[in-house]
């Protein structure tokens, strides 16, 4: 008498299930990158002279998006808490007139006092210029090198920058658009602080910190 034998049917993987099981790393990896680039770490193009002589026409530099708060990707979230805008720093963000998006530097904060004439500013009724040289701008330790070649462009009367605002302005002063045109910024609506330059024309892969 012959004994039967039980075999296992395997039942084929649905086509579905195959490609989810394939692709799901890839998704997985794309999704990380997106994260990253929206929370963490970016680059921008710099498009015009605004910024001269710090930063030039194509240059491209490193953007830290996470120097004011982690923020869930694409949304206004934070998730956590860290720095804040300060003098001097360089800032990417979007901006208040048309939404294209700038870089720019922070030159006064909430409660400080501000003054701009020719150029050159003052803050809390103190210049930022060291005497020998009207082109320099001290902000603490940090010495910027003004583009004064077209002149200052528009003054801006003494007055407080409010609690949560911050002006930000070109270092090429008679060519920027910047906030004295569109005004004070947000805390909350800067993307990041621009880190370094890493790649500028003409010259190949550089650093040059910001």
């Amino acid at each position: 008498m012959k004994t039967a034998t039980h075999i296992d049917a395997q039942v084929p993987e649905g086509r579905g299930r195959r490609l989810w099981r394939e692709y799901a790393p890839l998704l997985l990896l794309i999704l990380l990158m997106v994260v990253a680039r929206s929370s963490l770490a970016n680059h921008y193009h710099v498009p015009s002279g605004s910024m001269e002589p710090t930063l030039q026409v194509g240059d491209r530099v490193v953007v830290d998006m996470s120097a004011y708060g982690l923020r869930v990707p694409y949304t206004g979230i934070e998730l956590m808490a860290r720095g804040r805008p300060a003098p001097g720093d360089v800032v990417v963000f979007k901006s208040p007139a048309d939404g294209v998006r700038l870089i720019k530097r922070v030159v006064a904060v909430g409660g400080q006092t501000v003054a701009l004439t020719d150029g050159r500013l003052s803050i809390d009724g103190v210049p930022l210029q060291p005497e020998a040289d009207g082109d320099m701008e001290r902000f603490g330790d940090r010495v910027v090198q003004l583009d004064l070649a077209d002149g200052g462009g528009p003054d801006i009367a003494s007055g407080q920058v409010p609690p949560g605002m911050v002006l930000v302005l070109g270092d090429h002063r008679g060519r920027s658009a910047d906030g004295r045109y569109f005004g004070l910024v947000p805390e909350d609506a800067f993307y990041g602080k621009a880190l370094g330059v890493y790649w500028r024309r003409g010259e190949g892969p550089v650093w040059k910190s910001l």
